[in-house]
């Protein structure tokens, strides 16, 4: 949480892909202090013992421990290693490390790492809950997974088009993180649930919404478009919050999608499924195009014409169109 009070979603590193990191980074730094050390005791032959362990202790100082801070004060958290494994150093408010990070993360891993072989700090690391080393703990910093795989990334559908900006002034202050999340991961898998099922959670989930919003659900409309319609509504407020009225600079969203980055619409996402959700059965049936009818013979004109009965609309009639069950008489 930062001090804007912005939630940030950060995945901790774990220990396997740290260790990792720090393998590679030990390897290059002993690699290094060896090449200098050994270059300065051949420049050095004819100096007595004090002058050579003096040389020594300075090098291990410099190049084993300097030498990381430095770098990791530069790059902002991300060593060799990191870099290599996809991690980065950041400070518990989501934000960049600075000198003061990197020096008690370097001057606490001279015990932990360097004089303790990783001993110390793969015990730490596996019993904090988000795997920090006492580095991390004693600098408030944490490390963190940059590159996260863009298939494991679950978006919520677009509501309806007939549901956009409907709930603008619906009050949402009262409706808990907790809530928002279930709505979420509802939306994002109710294509796996059964739908009866999956009816049962949208309705109950509709039902805590409407009971923290103080507003009731409009009629008609299915309980998990209400629901996408309200996550559509909170998006787009939060967007109009981070980058002004317009959304984010030289975008402007589809009908239907927020301009909230990362998210269906927003420039780089993939493109998103067709919406699951059925418009209500009265605009079905007037957008719906109504089936050819076989042509009857005159009557007269003293003699009404019985009403038709509705028709059922098949799919074979209109593929790719959800059939809407019936069409209005011709």
């Amino acid at each position: 949480m930062t001090g804007e009070a912005v939630a940030l979603e950060l995945r901790p590193a774990k220990l396997p892909s740290r260790a990792l990191a720090v393998l590679i980074d030990m390897v290059v730094a002993w690699s290094a202090y060896l090449a200098v050390t050994l270059g300065l005791l051949a420049a050095a032959g004819s100096l007595d013992d004090a002058a050579v362990a003096a040389i020594a202790v300075s090098t291990f100082v410099l190049v084993l421990v300097g030498v990381p801070i430095a770098v990791e004060t530069l790059s902002h958290g991300r060593s060799l290693g990191k870099l290599a494994c996809g991690l980065r150093v950041v400070r518990d408010d989501g934000g960049p490390i600075r000198f003061r990070h990197a020096l008690v993360r370097g001057a606490v891993g001279v015990v932990e790492i360097l004089l303790t072989f990783g001993v110390v700090a793969c015990i730490a690391s596996l019993v904090s809950a988000r795997g920090r080393r006492l580095g991390d703990v004693f600098a408030g910093t944490l490390v963190v997974r940059e590159r996260v795989p863009t298939s494991r990334t679950e978006y919520v559908p677009a509501p309806p088009p007939w549901l956009v900006g409907r709930f603008a002034e619906l009050d949402l202050s009262a409706v808990p993180d907790g809530l928002w999340l279930a709505v979420r991961q509802y939306l994002t898998r109710m294509g796996q649930l059964d739908p009866q099922v999956g009816w049962v959670m949208a309705e109950r989930l509709a039902n805590d919404l409407v009971a923290r919003t103080g507003a009731p659900a409009p009629e008609g409309v299915p309980p998990a478009a209400f629901l996408a319609a309200v996550v559509q509504e909170r998006q787009a407020r939060e967007a109009r919050r981070a980058f002004g009225a317009t959304g984010t600079p030289g975008f402007t969203a589809a009908p239907g999608y927020s301009a909230v980055p990362g998210v269906p619409g927003a420039p780089g996402a993939p493109a998103p499924a067709p919406t699951p959700f059925l418009a209500p059965p009265a605009q079905q049936a007037a957008q719906a195009p109504p089936s050819p009818q076989a042509p009857q013979a005159p009557q007269s004109s003293q003699t009404p014409q019985a009403p038709q009965a509705p028709q059922a609309l098949s799919k074979a009639e209109h593929p790719g169109r959800p059939a809407t069950g019936f069409v209005p008489p011709a």
